[in-house]
């Protein structure tokens, strides 16, 4: 136990300084928390404390961390677009992963330890995929559902494998009975998550805490199981994830809870990765680093360059605009969290030789550093590749998904469904003014075909977005997305209607009129008016204190069952 702490007050003293400073010049953190991690390693060294524990301090973190973002997959989003997801994420593998096994066979390993390597090439992070699309994902955008599925998918194939691992002999009978285990765990997930969340909602009422404390008591519940199953844990941290209903309306306090830990164990997760690496020609000699540094620099191309081109290429194939399906490769091009606890499992069984451990250790650190940064400029890389022209979009996607009359004009475009974008179709329909709505979420396309008149669902970045909603002939576009990037990007496309978008703050709207826009909405200028002519109300005595009450609450419970996503509007603001 006085290790374990030695080596968590060696990591927290270590990432510090190097956080400190990734704040400071508002770069990526990954790099800083890997950096951190090396540095910890040596001084974990030099306190004389042991890779084993370093390996079960990874295997820990790695599996609270696929709890936590297990907890995050809303299936719902998931299946919207699954069977392109199926694709991709199959193509990968067997494209992907067969040339990591060639290249292992070819390195002059068995074929059982080159099949490790295939998989380290093959399986994404989740881990490190879903914390860079974060802001994609909440903001419902095309090419983050499809990374976030790509990468479900490929985890759950990975916990397939860490069940024949568990297994501990190539034989039927184990195999079989590992699966089964597996099965239950998941099975056992779905149906708590079904029947039993809301009972625990239920017990515990208005509280946070009680909600937090209950689910981690499934965690361990689940975690518990796993190991008297002698399954891995991770599979049964998978299973508990699953079992906690994604709801950030109804339960917000736990989604905040949840988020706190996701944070505090990927920071732990990047830092132990660090840790664990193993410098060529610095702490082994030289003949052993060539081989480690080959083998790492083949699994780094598969991984940060084979692997997003591929993804990318079958994306354009299924029909996805060119940037959505660069920007979903790109969230690819990382070693899993699941391929790293494989190999570690690998190792301990004595499956996988110290050396090619080394080497896929070497190869996650660099991937996760490099993916962080590819993520950083993704929108240059697609310009830098669209401008040569290796890009070829396809319009299949869109064109599929949305209905717009040929004859509409003088209509308004609404950038957004959600609760305001609504609002501005209520208002439309209202006054028989024609509309078409952009969406970005696949996972609204029926609701937003069912509910509206005309609608194009695709990324408002791309230009035939725009021409599908044939905005050359329309009276006006407003925008409900508050992304600063997005606002300037549409006035960079000259659009002829006049543009109303939103802004975080004064600042930015200002130099958004500046740029060409007619009106931006500004949602705390508004709550500060609103705010003003209430207390005005009541203190001239047009409202009284039981008529404002009760306004408030008409206004709040108008909005409880209202769905938070991508777009807000409605907020005033700045002129020219």
């Amino acid at each position: 136990m006085s290790e374990l702490l030695t080596a968590v007050s060696i990591i927290f003293i270590v990432m510090g300084p190097f956080l400190l400073v990734a704040n400071r010049f508002d770069l990526p953190t990954v790099p800083f928390f890997i950096l951190a991690g090396i540095v910890a390693g040596i001084g974990m060294d030099w306190f004389g404390i042991d890779e084993a524990l370093t390996l079960e301090l990874a295997q820990y973190g790695i599996a609270l961390l696929v709890f936590t973002f297990g907890v995050g997959i809303e299936l719902s989003s998931v299946r919207s677009v699954l069977v392109d997801s199926e694709t991709a994420a199959l193509g990968q593998i067997l494209v992907v992963g067969g040339l990591g096994i060639g290249a292992g066979v070819a390195f002059g390993m068995p074929l059982s330890e080159a099949l490790y390597l295939g998989i380290a090439a093959a399986l994404s992070s989740t881990i490190v995929g879903t914390a860079l699309l974060q802001a994609d994902i909440s903001m419902d955008l095309v090419h983050g559902r499809v990374a976030e599925s790509i990468q479900f998918l490929q985890d759950l194939l990975a916990v397939l494998l860490l069940l024949v691992l568990s297994a501990g002999v190539l034989a039927a009978d184990p195999i079989a009975e590992m699966l089964g285990y597996g099965l239950a765990l998941l099975i056992a997930a779905v149906l708590v998550n079904r029947f039993l969340f809301d009972a625990i909602g239920r017990l515990a009422g208005e509280s946070s805490e009680l909600m937090i404390l209950g689910t981690v008591s499934l965690l361990a519940l689940f975690i518990g199981a796993a190991e008297f199953a002698d399954v891995s844990i991770v599979v049964g941290a998978f299973a508990a994830g699953l079992a906690i209903r994604h709801d950030p309306i109804e339960h917000l306090g736990l989604v905040n809870g949840l988020q706190s830990i996701r944070d505090f164990f990927v920071a732990i997760f990047f830092v132990t990765i660090g840790a664990l690496v193993v410098w060529p020609f610095v702490e082994v000699g030289w003949a052993a680093s060539v081989d480690k540094v080959l083998i790492a620099g083949v699994l780094v191309f598969l991984t940060a360059v084979v692997k997003p081109a591929v993804t990318t290429a079958i994306l354009l194939y299924r029909g996805y605009e060119a940037r959505s399906a660069t920007l979903a490769g790109l969230n690819t091009d990382q070693v899993s969290e699941f391929a790293l606890i494989i190999a570690i499992e690998a190792l301990l069984l004595g499956a996988l030789t110290q050396s090619v451990f080394d080497a896929i250790i070497l190869a996650a650190a660099v991937t996760m550093i490099s993916s962080s940064l590819t993520n950083y400029y993704s929108d240059g890389i697609y310009r830098v590749l669209s401008d040569r022209g290796v890009l070829k979009s396809g319009h299949d996607k869109i064109d599929s998904w949305s209905e717009v009359p040929d004859d509409i004009s003088d209509h308004v475009v609404i950038l957004g469904y959600g609760r305001h974008g609504r609002k501005l179709v209520d208002a439309c329909e209202e006054r028989d003014q024609p509309y078409v709505v952009v969406e970005n979420d696949p996972a609204r396309r029926d609701k937003v075909r069912a509910e509206c008149d005309a609608v194009v669902i695709g990324d408002a970045w791309e230009s035939y977005t725009w021409e599908k909603a044939n905005v050359g002939d329309a009276r006006a576009v407003i925008s409900t997305v508050e992304t600063e990037s997005l606002s300037r990007r549409i006035l960079q496309l000259d659009l002829e209607p006049d543009v109303v978008l939103r802004a975080r703050d004064q600042e930015t709207a200002v130099s958004l009129l500046e740029e060409g826009a007619l009106y931006v909405n500004v949602p705390a200028l508004l709550a500060g008016r609103q705010l003003i002519e209430q207390i005005r109300s009541l203190l001239d005595g047009d409202l009284t204190a039981t008529e404002l009450r009760e306004q408030q609450l008409t206004e709040l419970e108008s909005y409880t069952h209202t769905p938070l996503g991508g777009s807000t509007d409605d907020t005033p603001s700045v002129r020219p």
